[in-house]
């Protein structure tokens, strides 16, 4: 896609987006075979769930009828919202991965896993897991020292008491 047409589809489709209460995260097309595919990728604080999916979908789908935005040829409008395991870019991306593992790639070379526990302006203060029974230890990063930072999927993630309270007020009543 020309950089001419994804600036002009982003103009065309963020304030749609942002009226849904959504931010526009990404907009790519794509060819395959004779038809395009354009793919819109969005996101709030909260969360897109399906039907505020659907809702911006239809709203891209109507706003791009009635322009020339994407030609004559055929298309397929693709709305979602980011992978479980996105890169984050933005300031925003990190203030929605607070409490999330993310693995960063910094400038200096080194990787590090780490959980986020608060971000502001100039970097983020992290929870890096202790090894081999450690403990966990502190640390700050400033977003200058970045190169990459992706979000990690958790299968054992750590709970905290509430979570066990709540499980176990389930079983007993599973068992009453």
């Amino acid at each position: 896609m020309s950089t001419t047409q994804s600036e002009r589809l982003r103009e065309l489709l963020e304030p749609l987006v942002s009226s849904q209460g959504l931010d526009l995260e990404e907009i790519e097309v794509d060819s395959v075979g004779r038809k395009r595919v354009l793919r819109v990728v969005v996101d709030s604080d909260e969360g897109a769930d399906l039907d505020a999916i659907a809702d911006v979908s239809r709203a891209l789908s109507a706003k791009l009828d009635e322009t020339d935005a994407m030609g004559q040829g055929e298309y397929t409008l693709e709305v979602g919202t980011p992978g479980a395991e996105r890169e984050l870019k933005e300031h925003r991306h990190y203030v929605r991965a607070t409490e999330r593992l993310v693995r960063f790639q910094l400038t200096n070379g080194d990787e590090l896993v780490a959980r986020i526990l608060t971000v502001d302006e100039d970097g983020i203060d992290l929870e890096v897991p202790g090894v081999k029974g450690r403990k966990a230890t502190a640390r700050r990063i400033a977003f200058e020292d970045i190169d990459k930072a992706r979000v990690q999927v958790e299968f054992n993630r750590k709970t905290n008491e509430n979570d066990n309270e709540n499980d176990t007020d389930m079983k007993e009543q599973e068992e009453a």
